[in-house]
């Protein structure tokens, strides 16, 4: 609807993520080389958290972008409301593994088979958990039994929870103490500030733009700042409703009305 008006190769402000829109912030650039070093130097298990819409999804598709595939195999599971059995054969099909034959009580060491003959090929093994905090504790005990197969020399499996506040709660139970212990990387996704904000909205416009001219006002990225509370989520509902009320008004600027018009059909207080 606006795509034409503004000029834009595609819409700016898609909550869709992906990685081409990655703003590397500073806590975002030090989220990613937490992981990233937590998978090189094989510390096993690898925990981040951050509030609903602070980037953590989009964060992981970068990630997996910068893994070499020659030397990593990957294995990404979003749907965290299963059992053990399932996650088990979640994860094998997604290393490249057929386990529709294979008893429940033979998984782990089909597992365990499988990251070997992995670790043979000169393959690094990564398993991404997204919204882990809705794991039961049953398939968290589950991981951790996983975390604990290793060679005389290293891990055979890195594991990365990626999750809301509440995982750092639910990890912090006494009935999940020993999986707590064996996590030597964590980090804490924090939302953008201001500035961060209005770099954020640029870089997104410019990524999008190829003839555009759209552009927002210093006070409304202000007012775009103050009722999103730097969530990047929700700064782009806000900034997508702001942008089609500019271009009922046909103006290519961006004013603090339309984000004041956006909050309010959003009901955002």
């Amino acid at each position: 609807m606006y795509k034409e008006f503004f000029g834009f190769k595609e819409f700016p402000f898609n909550i869709t993520p992906d990685p081409k829109f990655l703003f590397l912030s500073p806590t975002h650039q030090e989220a990613l080389a937490h992981l990233i070093y937590g998978i090189d130097q094989k510390k096993g298990f690898i925990v981040l958290t951050g509030e609903v819409g602070c980037g953590k999804t989009t964060l992981c598709r970068a990630l997996l972008n910068k893994l070499d595939a020659t030397r990593f195999d990957t294995a990404l599971i979003l749907n965290p409301k299963v059992k053990e059995i399932q996650l088990l054969r979640d994860f094998l099909k997604e290393i490249g593994e057929d386990s529709a034959e294979i008893e429940p009580d033979n998984l782990i060491n089909r597992v365990h088979a499988s990251l070997l003959k992995k670790i043979s090929q000169g393959k690094n093994i990564v398993m991404i958990i997204d919204e882990a905090q809705n794991l039961s504790h049953d398939v968290l005990e589950q991981i951790r039994l996983l975390s604990n197969l290793e060679t005389d020399n290293e891990k055979l499996l890195q594991i990365i929870l990626m999750g809301q506040p509440e995982l750092k709660e639910k990890l912090a139970t006494r009935e999940l103490r020993q999986l707590k212990q064996r996590i030597l990387v964590h980090y804490d996704l924090k939302p953008l500030d201001f500035q961060q904000t209005r770099h954020y909205i640029q870089h997104r416009l410019a990524v999008s733009q190829g003839s555009g001219t759209a552009y927002f006002s210093y006070w409304a990225i202000f007012k775009i700042y103050r009722n999103s509370g730097g969530i990047p989520r929700i700064i782009n509902n806000i900034c997508d409703k702001s942008l089609l009320s500019a271009y009922i008004n046909r103006s290519t600027k961006v004013g603090y009305r339309d984000v004041k018009k956006a909050i309010k059909e959003l009901r955002i207080s």
